[in-house]
């Protein structure tokens, strides 16, 4: 009996303590699921990259003395380009006609780049640079970038150094995200699901549980202690 209802009372703690987290688990799962992955990711909004032209005869970049770990041919909106990835992180475009490297997009040409592959029904409305010092967090990526925000507030990241697309972000994508990080418990960096918070309630979770398990039978067993005198009379 005394144990039972010590049971019941830490149950009765626990389970307010664990509520919060239950419920913010259960919502932000259900918005995560509210929409396909592929319209999160707006996975319809770029096409694919052209085919590169036939009969195109590459020059080879002028890379220098410095480790390459990549080097490919890849179609840009001003036509192929040379994507060369040096071992120390780098990246560089060159022009396949004559080998020469090539600066950083600049806004004018990262605004031809997503042109060209654009497949949405909005326009371009702004046009930042990100550095990599400070990458906001729906990129992730510590790259100098531009962002393309279009009039429907997608917003699409460009490798400064390369031009690739390198993200895309929905309204929804961004809502998502955020439920993520709550569903995982870090609003921070959305990304350390092995965090103190997720573990520390998971526990509580489970502590809650097994303590339901082991009281049903006890209040099964009293329930039926109490209802034997009744029937025999």
């Amino acid at each position: 009996m005394k144990l039972r209802q010590q049971l019941r009372r830490w149950h009765i703690w626990l389970g307010w303590i664990v509520a919060l987290p239950f419920l913010a688990w259960t919502v932000s799962g259900l918005v995560m699921v509210a929409k396909p992955i592929e319209e999160v990711r707006g996975e319809d909004l770029i096409a694919e990259a052209p085919p590169l032209p036939l009969g195109l005869v590459p020059v080879p970049p002028a890379i220098g003395p410095r480790p390459v770990a990549s080097l490919k041919l890849e179609a840009r909106a001003d036509g192929p380009r040379w994507i060369v990835r040096y071992q120390d992180g780098e990246s560089r475009r060159a022009d396949p006609r004559d080998g020469r490297l090539l600066p950083p997009l600049g806004a004018a040409e990262a605004a031809r780049e997503l042109a060209a592959r654009y497949a949405g029904k909005g326009s371009i409305r702004a046009i930042d640079r990100i550095s990599r010092d400070a990458p906001p967090i729906d990129l992730r990526r510590p790259i100098d970038a531009w962002r393309v925000t279009m009039t429907d507030g997608t917003r699409f990241y460009l490798d400064a150094a390369t031009g690739e697309i390198v993200a895309r972000r929905t309204r929804w994508w961004r809502v998502y995200d955020w439920m993520w990080g709550l569903h995982i418990m870090d609003l921070e960096t959305r990304e350390d699901t092995h965090n103190p918070l997720v573990i520390g309630f998971g526990i509580l979770g489970l502590a809650t549980t097994l303590m339901a398990l082991v009281m049903l039978p006890l209040t099964i067993r009293r329930r039926r202690g109490a209802e034997g005198p009744s029937e025999r009379v």
